[in-house]
C-alpha cells in the first residue's frame, strides 16, 4: 500500500511516499525543501540536512538510506558547505550533488530514497551497494572528469562505469536500468553528450536492434568548471530473463533512435511482489519527435502529462503510483503557473521544481518520475 506524508516545521517541508507492502520489504521517497524564510546558504543547508537526519532517526527509523540527490542553487560556494557537513556520517550512501536551483527560490533540496531494513550498504568498485532478498542495488553517486569534451568526458564515465560493473559480475547492457546526465551549458554540450553516449553503446551492443537505457540528460553542473558531463548510475545484480521491460507508448512518443539519440523512454522492472517504474526526461513531443506547442508552456505541461501517463499505462499503472517526480523549467518565469499546474492535479506527490535547461530550446519543461505498484509474479524472487 502506498501512502503520502507531508511534514513541516519552521525551517524545512518534507513530503514524503510511503510504499508498505503486507510482507515484505518497504521503500520510501522523500523531498526535503528549505523553507523561504530568510537564511543564509549553511543555515538552509544545515536545516535541510539535520532534517535528513532526524527522519532516519524517527520517521524513517528502520530503513537504510541508499541514494540522494541533493539540488544547489550555487554550487561553486555551496559544495564545501554540503561536504562538510556530510564528512562525519557513517553510513555510505550514494549521493548525488548537482547544481539545479530549486525554483521556489531556497538554495538547497534534497531528494533521497530508503529501503526498510538494516541493509549495511557498502562500496564496491566505486559503486554503492545495498543487498536484499535475491537482489544486489549498485547506485553511483557523482562521477564526473575533469578532462576533454562533454564527449570525451561521457564515453570516458561510460567506459568506467561499465569496467566497474564488470567487476562485480554485471554487464551495461544487462543490468543497468537507469542513468542521469547533468550537463553544464546544455545548448552547447549536449550533442557531445550524445555522440559520446551513443559511440560507447554501440562498443557493448546496446543499439535500435537491441535497447538502449532509461536516462534523462539535462542542464546542470557541478562546481568545477572543468567537470562538463556528471553522471549518476542504477544497476541491479540477480535479475533474471523476462524481470526487465521497456516502455514506449508509440501513440504518443517516437523511439529515440529515430533523432538521433539513445536511450529508453521508460523502463519496468518485475519482481516477485512489485513492479517498479523508472521514466525517463520527457517533454513536449510528438510520435514523430517534434516538440509540440513550441512557445506555450501550460500546453507543453500538459502534453508532457499525456506523455508520461501513456508511458505508466503501458506499464499498468498511473500517476496514482507515482513515488517522486523531478520537474525541469527553462525560464524561471514560467515557475508560479507550472506549480500551480502541479499542486492542482498531483497536490501530495513528493516533486521538486528544479532551475535545469532542457536538451532543445524549444522544449520549456520536462519531468521524471519513479513508480512502485503490487504485483505478483512467482517466476521471480520478491524485491
Amino acid at each position: 500500500m502506498a501512502t503520502m506524508h507531508h511534514l513541516t516545521s519552521n525551517v524545512t517541508n518534507v513530503e514524503m511516499f510511503a510504499y508498505t507492502p503486507k510482507e515484505g520489504v518497504g521503500e520510501r521517497h522523500i523531498m526535503i525543501h528549505a523553507t523561504k524564510a530568510p537564511a543564509t546558504a549553511r543555515q538552509q543547508i544545515e536545516n535541510v540536512l539535520v532534517t535528513y537526519h532526524k527522519l532516519i532517526s524517527n520517521e524513517l527509523k528502520g530503513f537504510t538510506p541508499v541514494f540522494r540527490r541533493i539540488f544547489l542553487s550555487d554550487a561553486a560556494n555551496q559544495i564545501d558547505l554540503v561536504e562538510n557537513f556530510l564528512k562525519d556520517e557513517v553510513d555510505e550512501v550514494a549521493t548525488s550533488v548537482v547544481e539545479q536551483a530549486p525554483l521556489d527560490g531556497s538554495k538547497v533540496a534534497l531528494w533521497a530514497y530508503f529501503v526498510e531494513g538494516d541493509l549495511k550498504a557498502k562500496k564496491q568498485n566505486g559503486l554503492h551497494v545495498v543487498s536484499h532478498s535475491n537482489y544486489s542495488h549498485y547506485w553511483g553517486g557523482t562521477t564526473c572528469l575533469k578532462d576533454g569534451n562533454s564527449e570525451e568526458q561521457t564515453y570516458q564515465m561510460l567506459h568506467n562505469y561499465a569496467n566497474q560493473l564488470t567487476n562485480e559480475g554485471l554487464t551495461l547492457k544487462d543490468d543497468c536500468i537507469r542513468t542521469w546526465f547533468f550537463v553544464q551549458n546544455v545548448d552547447v554540450n549536449y550533442q557531445g553528450v550524445v555522440d559520446g553516449r551513443n559511440r560507447l553503446f554501440a562498443e557493448h551492443d546496446l543499439t535500435p536492434s537491441t535497447h538502449f537505457i532509461t536516462s534523462t540528460g539535462i542542464g546542470g553542473r557541478n562546481a568545477d568548471k572543468n567537470e562538463i558531463v556528471q553522471m549518476n548510475t542504477y544497476a541491479v545484480k540477480g535479475l533474471k530473463d523476462g524481470q526487465v521491460n521497456f516502455l514506449y507508448a508509440k501513440d504518443y512518443l517516437n523511439p529515440t533512435y529515430e533523432y538521433g539519440v539513445s536511450f529508453e523512454r521508460g523502463t519496468y522492472v518485475d519482481y516477485g511482489d512489485r513492479r517498479q517504474v523508472f521514466i525517463s526526461g520527457t517533454a513536449s513531443i510528438d510520435n514523430k519527435g517534434n516538440v509540440m506547442h513550441v512557445g506555450e508552456i501550460d500546453k507543453q505541461v500538459e502534453r508532457m502529462w499525456q506523455n508520461v501517463d501513456a508511458l505508466l499505462k503501458e506499464a499498468s499503472c498511473g500517476f496514482e503510483d507515482v513515488a517522486q517526480m523531478l520537474v525541469y523549467l527553462r525560464d524561471t518565469a514560467d515557475y508560479e503557473l507550472v506549480k500551480a499546474m502541479f499542486e492542482q492535479r498531483f497536490p501530495n506527490t513528493p516533486k521538486v521544481f528544479l532551475l535545469a535547461p532542457v536538451c532543445r530550446p524549444t522544449w520549456l519543461i520536462e519531468m521524471e518520475c519513479i513508480a512502485v505498484k503490487e504485483m505478483h509474479n512467482a517466476k521471480f524472487a520478491n524485491f
